[in-house]
């Protein structure tokens, strides 16, 4: 149930595993995307999905009915915040909700989307139990935590370890048999909430990490030191160091997101996380800090920022795909746009982007063009940079070595 960017791999992971798949999603224009292979997959990816949509034994429908006929059901939706950092758990609850309408004795419900600690119970165990249907006798039910890596090809889904807990053991070791295909191995831990939990905490642990990398990083320019050569001196260290890289934020429905979940729900008990509070607090601003140096790179060069010429180089929020969530592309584009600059953008698999009603089109080919300054935002693999040395300022995020900063740096 859900076909997105974490949905669909792992349909095609279960296909390729020899089972029969239905995937559900009520997008009719996200099942015409799938079905015409206009989707962000990796390469190896797209092989399966044209094997499978050329499969009887791989269906897709808009149908939540059709997974009463399901011996397994796995739930794979989207679970953003709000405006507020609140939850947005309208698609989660409208999914669980309908698996629970839908289910049938001897049936297995996974849920794969992160959230809260006690969602698993909340809106699937209780509801089914409420139906007259017991978890761990009349259905089985686990929290299997997602671990989609877009663009990754290293992270595929069947090289990458799953973490199962079920309501009871044999609900978790009915996943197991389930998944064990589809990943390179499985770790079982003793109740959802563990699992739910871990989910949170590996995501949590890249937010404060991310948030770190890009304080050292100003710390290091404070010093006139080049961060990327620090952090490639730290991760000579065997032990005790993990290298994190500086960027403009942190994009997708994971790192700026998840969190919050986490947060939510230790306010409610009045319990207190400060340090992930300012390690949140520090991602969220990183992309006004970001605008802020662009245009004192254009005062660098004594110009201001109405009529300035801004080109923003990647704006996917990762490198290798097409995903535009929570992108901190968007925040510094709208931010220099008010100012008065004149902003465009150039990505490769971003061909068109709709911002607030301004409709922008991918430079095809920047280099011929003229720029105040270029911002390199998201480098996606196989991207040719050699005309930015030499050329425009450049404003790199990313602090690649092979880029030659002649306006600033971040």
């Amino acid at each position: 149930m859900g076909l997105g960017y974490v949905g669909l791999p792992t349909a095609l992971s279960l296909h390729a595993a020899g089972h029969l798949v239905i995937g559900v999603d009520t997008s009719e224009p996200r099942l015409r995307d799938i079905r015409s292979g206009r989707v962000d997959l990796l390469p190896s990816q797209h092989g399966r999905l044209s094997a499978a949509l050329h499969d009887t034994g791989f269906r897709l429908t808009a149908d939540p009915a059709a997974v009463a006929g399901a011996d397994a059901v796995i739930i794979c939706v989207p679970t953003p915040v709000d405006e507020q950092l609140v939850p947005e758990l309208h698609a989660l609850t409208a999914a669980c909700s309908s698996a629970v309408a839908h289910a049938t004795r001897g049936q297995l419900l996974v849920l794969t989307s992160t959230s809260y600690v006690g969602t698993t119970r909340d809106l699937l165990a209780e509801p089914l139990t409420a139906c007259g249907l017991r978890p761990g006798t009349d259905v089985f039910v686990a929290f299997a935590p997602e671990r989609i890596d877009p663009g990754n090809p290293a992270h595929s889904p069947d090289r990458t370890p799953r973490v199962i807990g079920g309501v009871t053991p044999r609900c978790t070791e009915l996943t197991a048999s389930l998944l064990a295909g589809t990943a390179s191995s499985v770790h079982r831990v003793d109740s959802p909430e563990a699992a739910e939990m871990s989910k949170l905490w590996e995501n949590t642990f890249r937010a404060v990490n991310i948030a770190l990398a890009n304080e050292l990083a100003e710390n290091c320019l404070a010093f006139g030191l080049d961060p990327r050569h620090v952090i490639e001196a730290a991760a000579t260290k065997p032990y005790g160091f993990m290298p994190f890289h500086p960027g403009a934020g942190a994009g997708g429905h994971c790192i700026p997101c998840d969190p919050h979940y986490m947060l939510w729900q230790l306010r409610a008990r009045k319990a207190a996380s400060p340090l992930v509070e300012a390690a949140m607090t520090a991602i969220s601003e990183r992309p006004a800090l970001v605008a802020k140096k662009a245009r004192e790179a254009l005062a660098a060069r004594g110009l201001g920022t109405t009529g300035s010429r801004v080109l923003i180089l990647g704006v996917a929020y990762k490198p290798g795909v097409a995903d535009l969530r929570e992108s901190p592309a968007l925040e510094i584009m709208d931010r220099l746009a008010a100012w008065g600059v004149t902003v465009e953008y150039a990505d490769p698999l971003v061909p068109l982007l709709d911002r607030n009603g301004v409709v922008r089109r991918s430079v095809h080919d920047p280099g011929a063009l003229d720029w105040d300054l270029v911002l390199v935002h998201t480098v996606h693999p196989g991207a040719g940079l050699d005309w930015l040395d030499g050329g425009p300022a450049v404003l790199d995020v990313t602090h690649r070595p092979t880029v030659t900063t002649t306006g600033a740096a971040v």
